[in-house]
């Protein structure tokens, strides 16, 4: 990690992926090549995520020139704070410097014209210029980086968004209680109320848990327990409903696993507004999430209906507006939605006509919006399922999550291990965001779910391929 003061080169797609990046190196110095600014005029136009972005830096860019008051431009413009803008910064900030030397028009033809090459060229330049500070070149694109160590230029991932630096350490939602946990808590209070036993215990070292925190204990003692609440060193724990029996199903729908049934329980809790489920492919997040959504659309009438979107590949792109309407433009995105529903329609139904009918009625109460007009909108009384959300960035994870109204719960389903997007990574995503932000809250819950239960096949390719 280079010391002292630095002056950080910053690359398009870090101002384009989060437009307060200027503000976010404390004392120390910013520069931006001019092939960087003729990148964000270039992508400024469009309703998508990132041309708002480049619009929003190009604002920003204007108010720190009107701000330096006609002062020369090479003697930098402080980077002042715009007003409203809350990052915690510490301390005089540096200055933001534009390259003023001769600049080279890019053209795809001319390998040594194009725009990464152009950066590293200003770079070179702004290193002898200023052969006293260090100069870092803050990129997300990894081959950028990589050119630039090849000349010895230092080259940093942009990790202020970083949820957390080891995903390793992300918050899962399950933990396995110690084998002499009763022992350790033989003072406990347990009492049963509405049909449901509670303890109530006092915290002992180790002890970390959140509220909504899986625990269970394995052996001949098994037991199964959700965290209601942690207040003043004591915890509130409930044994979970157990729905791994056909007695007790959601929408026909029973949990193979431990972490099913803990998934179901947070899924089916209406004191639960916020439900994350991390899972590799064939864990059942999407069919969990659906099938305790109908059960409470349908039967219970908790919510109105069910409205599904997901991160497409190209997240954030126009998807058009001939020919089509939303939905059938979503469709074919959402294979995952209608595999499910083939299975949460009764398959006993000998009738087509009796299984055509099940299909209208179920997709009748379940809408498919795009990510793109979110923006704006209020949810009331709404079951929102996000699938896909590990290609979410955490501002267009906000962008989502607020549009909650009273109401409605918002389910969030992805695996961190099939991230599309570029720019993003396992610690970067909103999705891990999410995760780690809304743990200590009471209306959340978050399970991460391990194992496949597709079929034998797919369990044991996933292990061997």
């Amino acid at each position: 990690m280079t010391r002292g003061k630095r002056i950080y080169v910053l690359d398009t797609n870090v101002l384009m992926h989060d437009p307060t990046a200027l503000f976010r190196f404390e004392e120390h110095d910013v520069f931006i090549p001019m092939t960087v600014l003729e990148e964000l005029d270039a992508a400024k136009k469009g309703t998508s995520e990132t041309s708002r972005n480049a619009r929003q830096v190009s604002r920003f860019l204007n108010e720190l020139m009107v701000s330096a008051n006609g002062r020369p431009i090479d003697e930098g413009v402080e980077l002042r704070m715009p007003q409203g803008l809350q990052l915690g910064r510490r301390g005089k900030p540096g200055r933001l410097y534009f390259q003023t030397t001769a600049h080279v028009v890019a053209d795809k033809r001319a390998t040594h014209t194009l725009p990464d090459n152009l950066i590293l060229a200003a770079i070179v330049t702004l290193r002898q210029s200023r052969p006293r500070e260090a100069v870092v070149l803050v990129s997300k694109d990894i081959n950028l980086r990589i050119k630039a160590k090849i000349h010895a230029i230092t080259a940093e991932d942009y990790e202020n968004d970083r949820a957390l630096d080891d995903f390793s350490l992300l918050y899962n939602g399950v933990s396995q209680l110690a084998a002499d946990f009763w022992d350790r808590h033989s003072e406990l209070r347990s009492w049963t109320e509405r049909g449901h036993t509670f303890y109530e215990v006092r915290l002992r070292k180790g002890e970390d848990w959140y509220p909504n925190h899986n625990l269970y204990l394995a052996g001949d003692d098994e037991v199964e327990l959700c965290v209601q609440q942690v207040k003043d060193k004591k915890a509130l724990l409930r044994i979970v409903d157990d729905y791994r029996h056909g007695s007790h199903t959601v929408w026909g729908i029973q949990a193979r696993n431990r972490e099913q049934n803990f998934a179901l329980n947070a899924l089916m809790n209406p004191d639960i507004d916020f439900v994350t489920l991390l899972g590799t492919a064939g864990t059942g997040k999407t069919l969990l999430a659906l099938a305790a959504g109908l059960a409470q659309v349908m039967d219970q009438q908790r919510y109105r209906e069910i409205i599904m979107t997901r991160a497409t590949v190209s997240v954030g792109e126009d998807i058009g507006f001939l020919p089509g309407t939303e939905e059938e433009k979503m469709t074919p995105w959402m294979g995952a939605l209608t595999d499910n529903l083939e299975v949460l329609t009764n398959p006993q139904e000998n009738s087509a006509w009796g299984r055509a009918a099940t299909n209208d009625l179920l997709t009748s109460r379940i809408k498919i919006r795009s990510m793109n007009f979110m923006r704006g909108r209020t949810f009331l009384n709404r079951y929102v399922i996000i699938d896909e959300a590990q290609n979410m960035t955490p501002k267009q994870m906000k962008t989502l999550i607020t549009r909650a109204g009273p109401g409605s719960k918002i389910i969030c389903l992805g695996n961190v291990e099939q991230i599309d997007t570029p720019y993003l990574t396992e610690t970067t995503s909103g999705l891990t965001y999410a995760v780690d932000r809304f743990k200590s809250w009471e209306h959340s819950a978050h399970v991460t779910l391990r194992r496949g239960e597709r079929s034998r096949l797919a369990d044991y390719a996933s292990e061997v391929l």
